[in-house]
C-alpha cells in the first residue's frame, strides 16, 4: 500500500506571521461592525472620548505628527537612504523594500477614503458637525510612514542600542499622534485603534518584503577567469575534494 507523502507544516515564524495579520484584520472587522451598527462598543467609545477630550495646543501639535506634510518627508528620507545604501552595497533587488514601503504609503488613502465614505461616522462634539471620521487617516499615515521608515532602517543599523532607540522613537511618534488626535477631539478612540490595525497589516507586508531582501544579500560575484577555465575542462591544481 503506497504511503502518502507527509503534508508540509507551517513553521513557528509562518504561524506568527499569520497571527500578525489575522489578528489586526479580525479586530478591524469587529470595530467596523460596531461603528456601523452603533453597537455597545461604539457606546463605550463615545463615553471614553468624553472623558479624554481636553483640547489644548499641545494635543493639537501632537496630532499634527500625523499630517502627510510631517510624516511623509520622514518616509521619503528613509526610502532614499535605503535605496542608496542597498545599491551601493550591491544588495540583490535593493529596490524592493523601498518600493514596498512606498506602495504601503500609497495604499493608506486608497483604503481610508472609501472606508470614511462608507461608514459615514460623525465626529466628536469637539469638532464642527461633519461625517467621515472612521478610520483615522492621520493615525494610519503616522503608523505606516514612521513604521515603514523604521523597518527600512533597522536592517542597516548594527548596534542593538541604536536599533532599540529607533523602535522606541517610532512608538513614541505613533502613540503621540494617537493621543493628540483623541485628546484634541479630532477622532474617537476607536477611529485610532482601527487605523492601528490597518497600519499593522500594511507594515506586515513591508516587513515580509524586507526580510526576503536582507541588507547583506549581495549580488553573486562575477565568475573569475580561473573558474571559467576549470569549468571548461582545464585541470585544477587541487586534486583532493573541495
Amino acid at each position: 500500500m503506497p504511503v502518502s507523502p507527509l503534508r508540509p507544516s507551517l513553521g513557528p515564524l509562518a504561524v506568527l506571521a499569520v497571527l500578525a495579520v489575522s489578528g489586526p484584520v479580525l479586530l478591524f472587522a469587529l470595530i467596523t461592525w460596531q461603528v456601523v451598527a452603533d453597537g455597545p462598543l461604539a457606546g463605550v467609545d463615545e463615553r471614553l472620548s468624553r472623558a479624554l477630550v481636553h483640547p489644548d495646543r499641545f494635543s493639537e501639535l501632537l496630532a499634527d505628527l500625523g499630517n502627510v506634510q510631517v510624516a511623509g518627508p520622514v518616509l521619503v528620507v528613509a526610502l532614499a537612504y535605503a535605496a542608496w545604501h542597498g545599491r551601493a552595497s550591491g544588495t540583490a533587488r535593493w529596490w524592493l523594500p523601498p518600493l514596498a514601503a512606498a506602495v504601503a504609503m500609497v495604499l493608506v488613502p486608497a483604503l481610508v477614503v472609501p472606508l470614511k465614505e462608507w461608514t459615514d461616522r460623525p465626529g466628536t462634539p469637539a469638532v464642527p458637525p461633519a461625517t467621515g471620521y472612521y478610520p483615522s487617516g492621520h493615525t494610519a499615515t503616522a503608523v505606516v510612514a514612521y513604521g515603514a521608515a523604521t523597518l527600512l532602517l533597522l536592517g542597516r543599523l548594527r548596534r542593538p542600542a541604536v536599533r532599540r532607540a529607533l523602535v522606541v522613537l517610532c512608538a513614541v511618534l505613533v502613540l503621540g499622534t494617537s493621543y493628540g488626535l483623541v485628546r484634541r477631539g479630532y477622532h474617537w478612540p476607536l477611529d485610532v485603534v482601527a487605523s492601528w490595525c490597518l497600519g499593522a497589516v500594511l507594515l506586515a507586508g513591508v516587513r515580509s518584503v524586507a526580510r526576503r531582501t536582507p541588507p547583506g544579500g549581495s549580488l553573486p560575484p562575477p565568475v573569475s577567469r580561473s573558474t571559467r577555465r576549470s569549468s571548461a575542462g582545464t585541470p585544477s591544481p587541487r586534486t583532493g575534494p573541495s
